[in-house]
Protein backbone atom coordinates (compact mmCIF):
# COMPACT_ATOMS: atom_id res chain seq x y z
CA UNK A 1 0.00 0.00 0.00
CA UNK A 2 1.47 3.37 -1.02
CA UNK A 3 2.04 6.32 1.28
CA UNK A 4 -0.57 8.32 -0.67
CA UNK A 5 -3.17 5.60 -0.12
CA UNK A 6 -2.38 5.47 3.59
CA UNK A 7 -2.73 9.23 3.80
CA UNK A 8 -6.12 9.14 2.01
CA UNK A 9 -7.37 6.45 4.37
CA UNK A 10 -6.12 8.39 7.38
CA UNK A 11 -7.92 11.53 6.23
CA UNK A 12 -11.11 9.53 5.71
CA UNK A 13 -10.80 8.05 9.21
CA UNK A 14 -10.25 11.47 10.71
CA UNK A 15 -13.24 12.94 8.93
CA UNK A 16 -15.39 10.21 10.40
CA UNK A 17 -13.87 10.31 13.89
CA UNK A 18 -13.57 14.08 14.22
CA UNK A 19 -17.24 14.23 13.37
CA UNK A 20 -17.79 13.37 17.02
CA UNK A 21 -15.89 16.52 17.98
CA UNK A 22 -17.67 18.62 15.39
CA UNK A 23 -20.91 17.44 16.91
CA UNK A 24 -20.52 19.82 19.80
CA UNK A 25 -22.08 22.44 17.55
CA UNK A 26 -25.33 20.67 18.33
CA UNK A 27 -26.33 20.27 21.98
CA UNK A 28 -28.20 17.02 21.38
CA UNK A 29 -25.28 15.36 19.57
CA UNK A 30 -22.82 16.20 22.31
CA UNK A 31 -22.18 14.56 25.69
CA UNK A 32 -23.87 17.53 27.40
CA UNK A 33 -27.34 15.97 27.41
CA UNK A 34 -26.72 13.26 30.02
CA UNK A 35 -24.85 15.47 32.53
CA UNK A 36 -27.43 18.23 32.10
CA UNK A 37 -30.25 15.79 32.85
CA UNK A 38 -28.36 14.56 35.94
CA UNK A 39 -27.86 18.16 37.13
CA UNK A 40 -31.55 18.97 36.72
CA UNK A 41 -32.55 15.82 38.61
CA UNK A 42 -30.18 16.73 41.46
CA UNK A 43 -31.57 20.28 41.64
CA UNK A 44 -35.16 19.01 41.73
CA UNK A 45 -34.42 16.39 44.42
CA UNK A 46 -32.57 18.80 46.72
CA UNK A 47 -35.15 21.54 46.23
CA UNK A 48 -37.82 19.10 47.42
CA UNK A 49 -35.96 17.60 50.38
CA UNK A 50 -34.23 20.73 51.71
CA UNK A 51 -35.61 24.13 52.67
CA UNK A 52 -32.89 26.51 51.51
CA UNK A 53 -31.45 24.93 48.39
CA UNK A 54 -33.21 27.20 45.88
CA UNK A 55 -32.69 30.39 47.84
CA UNK A 56 -30.70 32.98 45.84
CA UNK A 57 -27.96 33.16 48.45
CA UNK A 58 -27.38 29.40 48.32
CA UNK A 59 -27.41 29.28 44.52
CA UNK A 60 -24.90 32.12 44.50
CA UNK A 61 -22.73 30.16 46.94
CA UNK A 62 -22.84 27.10 44.64
CA UNK A 63 -21.68 29.20 41.70
CA UNK A 64 -18.85 30.77 43.70
CA UNK A 65 -17.72 27.41 45.10
CA UNK A 66 -17.56 26.04 41.55
CA UNK A 67 -15.33 28.74 40.10
CA UNK A 68 -11.79 27.62 40.93
CA UNK A 69 -12.22 23.88 40.34
CA UNK A 70 -14.42 24.61 37.34
CA UNK A 71 -11.73 26.71 35.69
CA UNK A 72 -9.05 24.12 36.49
CA UNK A 73 -11.36 21.52 34.95
CA UNK A 74 -11.48 23.50 31.68
CA UNK A 75 -7.71 23.15 31.30
CA UNK A 76 -7.90 19.53 32.43
CA UNK A 77 -10.54 18.86 29.77
CA UNK A 78 -8.21 20.07 27.02
CA UNK A 79 -5.52 17.66 28.20
CA UNK A 80 -7.93 14.73 28.57
CA UNK A 81 -9.28 15.33 25.06
CA UNK A 82 -5.78 14.41 23.82
CA UNK A 83 -5.97 11.16 25.86
CA UNK A 84 -3.68 12.67 28.51
CA UNK A 85 -4.08 13.56 32.16
CA UNK A 86 -2.74 16.42 34.29
CA UNK A 87 -2.22 15.48 37.92
CA UNK A 88 -0.25 18.68 38.51
CA UNK A 89 -2.87 21.27 37.58
CA UNK A 90 -3.79 22.13 41.18
CA UNK A 91 -0.13 22.46 42.15
CA UNK A 92 0.53 24.65 39.10
CA UNK A 93 -2.33 26.91 40.13
CA UNK A 94 -1.00 27.14 43.71
CA UNK A 95 2.43 28.03 42.32
CA UNK A 96 0.72 30.83 40.40
CA UNK A 97 -0.91 32.16 43.57
CA UNK A 98 2.33 32.23 45.58
CA UNK A 99 4.28 33.84 42.74
CA UNK A 100 1.57 36.50 42.52
CA UNK A 101 1.46 36.93 46.29
CA UNK A 102 5.22 37.29 46.75
CA UNK A 103 5.67 39.52 43.70
CA UNK A 104 2.83 41.76 44.89
CA UNK A 105 4.90 42.68 47.94
CA UNK A 106 6.81 45.04 45.66
CA UNK A 107 3.57 46.89 44.95
CA UNK A 108 3.17 46.31 41.20
CA UNK A 109 0.09 44.07 41.21
CA UNK A 110 -0.24 44.01 37.41
CA UNK A 111 3.30 42.71 37.03
CA UNK A 112 2.66 40.22 39.85
CA UNK A 113 -0.41 38.86 38.07
CA UNK A 114 1.46 38.53 34.78
CA UNK A 115 4.38 36.78 36.47
CA UNK A 116 2.03 34.29 38.12
CA UNK A 117 0.34 33.37 34.84
CA UNK A 118 3.72 33.17 33.05
CA UNK A 119 5.04 30.85 35.78
CA UNK A 120 2.07 28.54 35.20
CA UNK A 121 2.62 28.64 31.42
CA UNK A 122 6.30 27.72 31.84
CA UNK A 123 5.42 24.64 33.88
CA UNK A 124 2.78 23.74 31.30
CA UNK A 125 5.42 24.00 28.57
CA UNK A 126 7.66 21.62 30.53
CA UNK A 127 4.78 19.14 30.77
CA UNK A 128 4.08 19.49 27.08
CA UNK A 129 7.71 19.04 26.03
CA UNK A 130 8.15 15.92 28.16
CA UNK A 131 4.94 14.39 26.80
CA UNK A 132 5.28 15.43 23.16
CA UNK A 133 9.04 15.46 22.54
CA UNK A 134 10.34 12.93 25.05
CA UNK A 135 7.34 10.66 24.54
CA UNK A 136 6.81 10.07 28.27
CA UNK A 137 3.37 9.01 29.58
CA UNK A 138 1.31 12.02 30.74
CA UNK A 139 0.41 10.28 34.01
CA UNK A 140 4.06 9.82 34.98
CA UNK A 141 5.14 13.27 33.77
CA UNK A 142 2.44 15.18 35.61
CA UNK A 143 2.80 13.03 38.74
CA UNK A 144 6.49 13.95 38.86
CA UNK A 145 5.78 17.61 38.12
CA UNK A 146 3.13 17.59 40.86
CA UNK A 147 5.76 16.58 43.41
CA UNK A 148 8.36 19.03 42.11
CA UNK A 149 6.02 22.02 41.88
CA UNK A 150 4.48 21.38 45.29
CA UNK A 151 7.93 21.35 46.88
CA UNK A 152 9.05 24.36 44.81
CA UNK A 153 6.08 26.43 46.00
CA UNK A 154 6.98 25.76 49.62
CA UNK A 155 10.67 26.41 49.08
CA UNK A 156 9.90 29.64 47.22
CA UNK A 157 7.81 30.93 50.12
CA UNK A 158 9.60 29.18 53.02
CA UNK A 159 6.18 27.56 53.59
CA UNK A 160 4.77 30.97 54.50
CA UNK A 161 1.42 32.37 53.34
CA UNK A 162 1.03 35.84 51.84
CA UNK A 163 -2.09 37.93 52.53
CA UNK A 164 -3.40 39.70 49.44
CA UNK A 165 -4.64 43.27 49.73
CA UNK A 166 -7.92 44.29 48.14
CA UNK A 167 -7.68 45.51 44.59
CA UNK A 168 -6.93 43.96 41.24
CA UNK A 169 -5.76 40.65 42.68
CA UNK A 170 -9.00 40.06 44.62
CA UNK A 171 -11.46 41.73 42.27
CA UNK A 172 -12.73 38.40 40.91
CA UNK A 173 -14.31 37.74 44.29
CA UNK A 174 -16.49 40.83 43.89
CA UNK A 175 -19.51 41.38 41.68
CA UNK A 176 -23.03 42.80 41.45
CA UNK A 177 -25.89 41.37 43.50
CA UNK A 178 -29.20 40.91 41.69
CA UNK A 179 -32.21 39.77 43.67
CA UNK A 180 -30.05 38.29 46.41
CA UNK A 181 -27.88 36.42 43.87
CA UNK A 182 -24.30 37.66 43.71
CA UNK A 183 -22.65 37.20 40.32
CA UNK A 184 -18.93 37.54 40.96
CA UNK A 185 -16.49 38.52 38.26
CA UNK A 186 -14.82 35.17 38.83
CA UNK A 187 -18.02 33.39 37.81
CA UNK A 188 -18.27 35.63 34.76
CA UNK A 189 -14.69 34.78 33.80
CA UNK A 190 -15.39 31.06 34.21
CA UNK A 191 -18.39 31.24 31.90
CA UNK A 192 -16.53 33.37 29.33
CA UNK A 193 -13.60 30.92 29.33
CA UNK A 194 -16.03 28.05 28.79
CA UNK A 195 -17.70 29.77 25.86
CA UNK A 196 -14.37 30.83 24.37
CA UNK A 197 -12.78 27.40 24.61
CA UNK A 198 -15.99 25.80 23.38
CA UNK A 199 -15.87 27.99 20.29
CA UNK A 200 -12.20 27.23 19.68
CA UNK A 201 -12.75 23.48 19.99
CA UNK A 202 -15.81 23.36 17.73
CA UNK A 203 -15.14 26.09 15.17
CA UNK A 204 -11.40 26.23 14.55
CA UNK A 205 -8.82 24.04 12.87
CA UNK A 206 -6.89 23.82 16.13
CA UNK A 207 -9.93 22.34 17.84
CA UNK A 208 -10.30 19.71 15.10
CA UNK A 209 -6.64 18.79 15.54
CA UNK A 210 -7.07 18.40 19.30
CA UNK A 211 -9.93 15.93 18.82
CA UNK A 212 -8.04 14.12 16.06
CA UNK A 213 -4.90 13.70 18.15
CA UNK A 214 -6.90 12.37 21.06
CA UNK A 215 -8.97 9.98 18.97
CA UNK A 216 -6.35 8.52 16.62
CA UNK A 217 -2.78 9.88 16.79
CA UNK A 218 -1.38 7.68 13.96
CA UNK A 219 -4.16 8.73 11.59
CA UNK A 220 -3.70 12.36 12.61
CA UNK A 221 0.01 12.11 11.87
CA UNK A 222 -0.59 10.53 8.45
CA UNK A 223 -3.12 13.26 7.66
CA UNK A 224 -0.42 15.87 8.13
CA UNK A 225 -1.27 17.06 11.64
CA UNK A 226 1.79 17.97 13.70
CA UNK A 227 0.85 15.86 16.71
CA UNK A 228 3.77 16.97 18.89
CA UNK A 229 3.02 20.64 18.27
CA UNK A 230 -0.66 20.16 19.09
CA UNK A 231 0.17 18.37 22.36
CA UNK A 232 2.63 21.07 23.39
CA UNK A 233 0.07 23.76 22.61
CA UNK A 234 -2.63 22.00 24.63
CA UNK A 235 -0.48 21.78 27.77
CA UNK A 236 0.56 25.43 27.50
CA UNK A 237 -2.99 26.69 26.94
CA UNK A 238 -4.22 24.53 29.82
CA UNK A 239 -1.53 25.98 32.10
CA UNK A 240 -2.54 29.53 31.19
CA UNK A 241 -6.07 28.60 32.22
CA UNK A 242 -4.63 27.34 35.53
CA UNK A 243 -3.00 30.74 35.94
CA UNK A 244 -6.39 32.41 35.57
CA UNK A 245 -7.72 29.96 38.16
CA UNK A 246 -4.97 31.21 40.49
CA UNK A 247 -6.35 34.73 40.08
CA UNK A 248 -9.85 33.43 40.85
CA UNK A 249 -8.54 31.60 43.93
CA UNK A 250 -7.13 34.86 45.32
CA UNK A 251 -10.55 36.42 44.80
CA UNK A 252 -12.19 33.59 46.74
CA UNK A 253 -9.59 33.53 49.55
CA UNK A 254 -7.24 36.55 49.63
CA UNK A 255 -4.25 34.54 50.82
CA UNK A 256 -1.51 32.89 48.76
CA UNK A 257 -1.01 29.60 50.60
CA UNK A 258 1.53 27.06 49.24
CA UNK A 259 -0.39 24.27 51.01
CA UNK A 260 -3.79 25.16 49.57
CA UNK A 261 -6.03 23.25 47.16
CA UNK A 262 -4.35 19.90 47.79
CA UNK A 263 -7.18 17.91 46.14
CA UNK A 264 -7.95 20.31 43.30
CA UNK A 265 -6.36 18.02 40.70
CA UNK A 266 -8.64 15.11 41.59
CA UNK A 267 -11.66 17.41 41.85
CA UNK A 268 -11.02 18.76 38.35
CA UNK A 269 -10.67 15.25 36.89
CA UNK A 270 -13.94 14.29 38.57
CA UNK A 271 -15.72 17.28 37.02
CA UNK A 272 -14.36 16.49 33.55
CA UNK A 273 -15.33 12.81 33.69
CA UNK A 274 -18.80 13.44 35.10
CA UNK A 275 -19.23 16.10 32.41
CA UNK A 276 -18.99 13.43 29.71
CA UNK A 277 -15.42 13.83 28.45
CA UNK A 278 -13.81 10.48 27.72
CA UNK A 279 -10.63 9.55 29.57
CA UNK A 280 -9.61 7.72 26.39
CA UNK A 281 -9.47 10.99 24.42
CA UNK A 282 -11.21 12.45 21.41
CA UNK A 283 -14.71 12.84 22.87
CA UNK A 284 -16.32 15.46 25.08
CA UNK A 285 -15.91 19.17 25.59
CA UNK A 286 -15.85 22.10 27.95
CA UNK A 287 -19.61 22.68 28.16
CA UNK A 288 -20.07 19.26 29.72
CA UNK A 289 -17.15 20.05 32.02
CA UNK A 290 -18.92 23.15 33.33
CA UNK A 291 -22.03 21.06 34.01
CA UNK A 292 -19.92 18.32 35.62
CA UNK A 293 -18.43 20.86 38.00
CA UNK A 294 -21.88 22.08 38.98
CA UNK A 295 -23.04 18.49 39.54
CA UNK A 296 -20.22 17.86 42.01
CA UNK A 297 -20.80 21.11 43.91
CA UNK A 298 -24.60 20.75 43.88
CA UNK A 299 -24.24 17.22 45.24
CA UNK A 300 -21.95 18.37 48.04
CA UNK A 301 -24.12 21.39 48.86
CA UNK A 302 -27.41 19.48 48.79
CA UNK A 303 -26.16 16.55 50.85
CA UNK A 304 -24.71 18.96 53.41
CA UNK A 305 -28.06 20.70 53.76
CA UNK A 306 -29.74 17.32 54.08
CA UNK A 307 -27.44 16.54 57.02
CA UNK A 308 -25.47 13.79 55.26
CA UNK A 309 -21.96 13.13 56.59
CA UNK A 310 -19.16 14.42 54.35
CA UNK A 311 -17.71 10.92 54.07
CA UNK A 312 -20.90 9.71 52.43
CA UNK A 313 -20.68 12.69 50.09
CA UNK A 314 -17.27 11.45 48.96
CA UNK A 315 -18.69 7.96 48.46
CA UNK A 316 -21.49 9.35 46.29
CA UNK A 317 -19.09 11.44 44.20
CA UNK A 318 -16.70 8.53 43.71
CA UNK A 319 -19.52 6.22 42.67
CA UNK A 320 -20.71 8.83 40.17
CA UNK A 321 -17.24 8.99 38.59
CA UNK A 322 -17.10 5.19 38.23
CA UNK A 323 -20.53 5.14 36.60
CA UNK A 324 -19.52 7.93 34.19
CA UNK A 325 -16.37 6.04 33.10
CA UNK A 326 -18.34 2.79 32.76
CA UNK A 327 -20.93 4.46 30.53
CA UNK A 328 -18.17 5.95 28.39
CA UNK A 329 -16.53 2.54 27.98
CA UNK A 330 -19.84 0.96 26.93
CA UNK A 331 -20.54 3.73 24.41
CA UNK A 332 -17.08 3.38 22.89
CA UNK A 333 -17.42 -0.37 22.54
CA UNK A 334 -20.71 -0.01 20.73
CA UNK A 335 -19.27 2.58 18.36
CA UNK A 336 -16.31 0.40 17.45
CA UNK A 337 -18.46 -2.61 16.49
Amino acid sequence: MTQATLRQEAVADLQKEVGHGRGIRSLLSHQVTGPLAALLVAVVVFSVFTDRFLQPGNLSLIAQQSVVVGTLALGQALVILTAGIDLANGAIMVLGTVVIGKAALDGDVVLALVLGIVACAVVGAVNGLLVSRAGLPPFIVTLGVLTVVTAASRLYTDSASYPIADGLLTVLGDGPTIGGFTVTYGVMLWVLLTVGLGYVLSQTAWGVRVYAVGDNPPAARLAGIKVKRVLLGVYVVAAIVYGLAAWQALGRTPTADPSGYSTANLDSITAVVIGGTSLFGGRGGVYGTLIGTLIVVVLQNGLTQAGIDSLYQQVATGALVIVAVLVDRIVRRRQTR
